[in-house]
């Protein structure tokens, strides 16, 4: 395995990725669920489930790309060939889920929804499982790779500031349909600038030597399934997306709902973000002196109480709920910054002790989770909203005139706060079990 500290260039190469991961991770969350019920017409239910669906054939799929990937042999290494062919396939997908025929049929709406974000989403699984294995074999060192996640986290937050601020904004300069049409294809450029920029940034990158793993895919699973501080940090890092994701889900009906302010969204987006992009390299540099565990904990904490805050949005000045949601953004840098450096940590302990290189199983079972937290999120939000009685509409145009029951907005603001920190609070308790340190990664 590589031990030397990794160039500037190849961090900045790898965590080039995070463009396209970030604004992936943050646009369909986004913006999917409010194209179903408020430009489609489709049911609230029936959105949260078309929105869930093709996330939870990623969690079947992401281990068997995971495995694919382990024993793929090309020269440039097994993970670096499939950022591009998976990666432009991504972009692809992605503006056509915007761009269906509108026949006047729900129906035919609903089917082309799900089947191209199907489509999408396995695109997206043969990017990211591979993309998120590279760095357990690009060094061994405990501290590089906090580093390595630094550069990415960063990156990560400057897409999901320019692709979710960006994403609404196009979306509301045009009229209905074309808005999201235009949308997608501005999207799409988005994760070919990130695909193709991690690509040709690694290509320089040390690749490591451990053998790949033996046995069966169930083989693999059954030993990744027994490690025990992977196991505990992964059911952290999915609770914490399942917030994360409906958190994302409510930005555009709070905009809409609670704040009255279609254009809230952009703002909302640029204030959650913009301490990520400021406070990364101090979480970073938190952990380096407290522990990555420790330092998970304290931005999850952060993430909690700015959370609770937001539950008085309608009864509290607008600039309370900005601030608020700016204190949400400096948690989530934390809670981005540490679960993704404490990954590799798990992965080299078990390739040191084997002998075997089981990054792409261990990143396929990863990432499963953070898809199916995702796309639970979305899910749990539309469930909310169907038991608040949420009143869906085709004619997006009249949202000025539109009325919702009150129960309809108090489920828009729980499931935008309470929820998200319930959720989040519970989601540590798994994590008091990891026991993985400098002293035990790198003896």
């Amino acid at each position: 395995m590589p031990t030397d500290a990794l160039s500037t260039r190849t961090r900045v190469g790898y965590g080039l990725g995070s463009v396209a991961t970030g604004t992936f991770g943050t646009v369909p969350g986004l913006v999917l669920l409010p194209y179903l019920t408020d430009t489609l017409g489709i049911a609230a239910a029936l959105a949260g489930l078309i929105v869930f669906l093709p996330k939870a054939w990623d969690v079947v799929l992401n281990p068997v790309a995971g495995r694919i990937t382990d024993r793929t042999r090309d020269p440039r290494g097994p993970r670096r060939p499939w950022l591009l062919r998976a990666g432009l396939a991504l972009a692809a997908t992605f503006a056509l889920i915007f761009a269906g025929p509108d026949l006047g049929s729900r129906a035919f709406d609903a089917v082309w929804v799900l089947v191209t974000f199907v489509a999408c989403a396995t695109a997206y699984a043969f990017f990211q499982v591979p993309y998120v294995a590279m760095p357990a074999e690009m060094t061994s060192s405990y501290d590089e790779r906090t580093r390595l996640m630094t550069w990415r986290v960063a990156i990560l937050a400057l897409a999901i500031m320019v692709s979710g601020a960006s994403a609404p904004a196009v979306r509301d300069a045009f009229e209905g349909r074309t808005g999201y049409r235009v949308m997608g294809l501005v999207v799409a450029a988005l994760l070919v600038v990130g695909v193709v920029g991690a690509y040709l940034g690694t290509r320089h990158a040390p690749v490591g030597t451990v053998a790949a793993g033996t046995g069966s895919l169930r083989d693999q699973l059954r030993v990744v399934a027994a490690a025990r501080d992977f196991r505990l940090l992964l059911t952290t890092f999915v609770v914490q997306a399942l917030a994360v994701g409906a958190m994302l889900a409510g930005v555009a009906y709070v905009s809409r709902w609670v704040l009255v302010d279609r254009s809230a969204a952009t703002l909302l987006f640029v204030c959650f973000v913009g301490p990520a992009l400021l406070l990364t390299p101090a979480w970073s540099a938190l952990g380096r002196r407290v522990g990555k565990r420790r330092g998970y904990v304290a931005s999850s904490l952060v993430l909690v109480v700015a959370a609770l805050l937001l539950a008085t949005a309608g009864h509290v000045p607008v600039a309370l709920v900005y601030a608020a949601t700016a204190l949400v953004g400096v948690g989530y840098a934390g809670i981005q910054v540490f679960p993704l450096a404490m990954l590799p940590d798990a992965v080299a302990v078990d390739a040191a002790r084997t002998g075997e290189n089981r990054a792409g199983v261990y990143t396929g079972v990863w990432t499963a989770g953070e898809t199916l937290g995702l796309a639970l999120g979305p899910a749990v939000y539309a469930a909310l909203l169907t038991v608040g009685g949420y009143v869906s509409t085709d004619q997006p145009a009249d949202w000025m005139t539109q009325t919702q029951p009150g129960s309809a907005v108090l489920a828009i603001t729980l499931g935008f706060s309470v929820v998200p920190a319930v959720l989040v609070l519970l989601s540590l308790l798994p994590l008091r079990g990891y026991s993985l340190d400098a002293t035990e990664v790198e003896r």
